[in-house]
């Protein structure tokens, strides 16, 4: 379904990200996430790409199997990373041949662990994926005469590698004005920071949708990673008072994490947010609370066999 169907009306969206598992227990983990979570029948759900697209071929495979599988509607991460014009077509006439409806077009993260010279990637920055994506969706080939709907990513404490605000605002503008028809943001834990971003979208005459990312707390080895990613989180003394209160003990650090997320939550909403985008680190236990406490009607019933 594109983009612009599911954003459709005055209700915010729901939805979820996965990454792709590496090992059969991982699948297992994922398979049962799934799962558990296609009964909420999220609008929409993602699917990672890895540092430099190393999961690449596991990425691909399963979009397709969430399509072909589940009534979920799978939505796949597109970086630059790594990429020449002919692989980017190639995974976009796949994925059209399969109907999937919305890509994440992103800059994507350095390889680690092999020689890396962007000066030979066809796309050096997330706008010329975009450009591509929107040519491709004027040769015809998808069969949705609209293509693929466009996501960028937003980033409500501000871009690591544009630390001058202004100009961060005018490579996103950019890429709306490029073709994007969402953004989809990097998780954040001060709502300040998003609604603040937000306005500035507006200020920027930037229009399209702005899908919040949350990532609720559930350990405190996840913190502290959650802390590295993106170039670092803004970790509010709010939660490093709770946290720090009960980091011994497994459960209450999870409780605290559900309950500062719920809290986001609640407040984006009320806020009018247009839709809320849960980072589920691939398990469901700490959406399913959120979403049971949110009291957020299922949509429908799902039918479909499950993975």
């Amino acid at each position: 379904m594109h983009i612009t169907d599911i954003m459709r009306g005055d209700s915010p969206t729901f939805s979820f990200e996965f990454f792709p598992p590496k090992t059969p227990a991982a699948a297992e983990v994922l398979y049962q996430t799934i799962r558990d979570l296609e009964s909420y029948m999220p609008h929409f759900v993602s699917v990672t790409y890895g540092a430099g697209g190393s999961t690449r071929d596991l990425t691909h495979d399963l979009v397709e199997r969430i399509q072909h599988t589940t009534k979920l509607d799978p939505m796949p991460h597109l970086t630059c990373v790594c990429h020449n014009e002919d692989e980017i077509e190639a995974i976009l006439l796949r994925y059209a041949r399969s109907a999937i409806g919305n890509i994440l077009a992103l800059g994507g993260d350095r390889p680690r662990d092999i020689p890396y010279d962007k000066s030979r990637d066809s796309f050096q920055h997330a706008i010329d994926l975009v450009k591509f994506i929107r040519r491709f969706n004027e040769s015809g080939a998808h069969p949705d005469r609209r293509g693929f709907g466009i996501g960028v990513a937003g980033f409500p404490e501000g871009h690591p590698a544009t630390p001058n605000r202004l100009v961060e605002m005018d490579y996103l503008k950019a890429k709306v004005d490029a073709g994007a028809d969402y953004i989809v943001t990097q998780l954040f834990f001060d709502d300040r920071d998003f609604l603040d971003f937000r306005e500035r979208c507006a200020l920027a005459d930037i229009r399209i949708p702005i899908i919040a990312g949350i990532m609720p707390v559930t350990s405190m080895k996840g913190f502290k990673r959650i802390a590295e990613l993106a170039g670092g989180a803004r970790l509010p003394a709010k939660l490093l008072r709770a946290l720090q209160g009960c980091e011994n003990d497994p459960e209450m650090v999870r409780r605290v994490g559900i309950h500062f997320a719920l809290e986001q939550c609640h407040d984006l909403l009320d806020n009018n947010v247009a839709g809320i985008h849960f980072y589920t680190l691939n398990r469901s236990d700490a959406t399913r609370v959120i979403f049971d406490r949110l009291g957020i009607p299922r949509r429908r019933n799902a039918h479909a066999p499950t993975v």
